[in-house]
């Protein structure tokens, strides 16, 4: 099960990153950019997700393409959450508890890598030794 320690982890290893605590739990960005956070059942969370939330861990993540989470949804569904709010940009919630380790790491890097500026992705796939980021096929 991955934990918010887990999420530090790898968050301390992505160029620019930061933690902040906010209202809403803690928070990661790159040059002010967030990136990943952990998720809180607000108002405006939909009725159904809202008891997940409130009772257990959940992550959400920025994503490059709506479709991703989409995808990531109808291939994991005890995993990755429907909509945790009306706000349409592209993002995926999943539940921490249910979620593989390796897997975990690629979504945060991934969601990292959508936010942050040309020159930090540059220096990052210099530390790993790659020039983008790795898809499986």
């Amino acid at each position: 099960m991955a934990t918010l320690d887990d999420l530090r982890a790898v968050a301390a290893g992505l160029p620019g990153s930061e933690e902040r605590a906010t209202t809403g739990g803690a928070a990661w960005f790159v040059r002010s950019k967030l990136y990943a956070w952990e998720c809180q059942p607000w108002p405006s969370t939909p009725e159904d997700v809202r008891p997940i939330l409130a009772s257990e861990l959940v992550v959400g993540v920025k994503i490059g393409d709506p479709e991703d989470a989409l995808a990531l949804r109808e291939m994991e569904p005890d995993v990755f959450l429907p909509s945790t709010s009306r706000w349409g940009e592209p993002k995926i919630a999943f539940r921490m508890a249910g979620i593989d380790a390796d897997h975990f790491a690629e979504l945060v890097t991934e969601a990292w890598r959508v936010q942050a500026p040309k020159y930090l992705r540059r220096e990052y796939d210099a530390s790993i030794g790659t020039s983008g980021p790795i898809r499986s096929t």
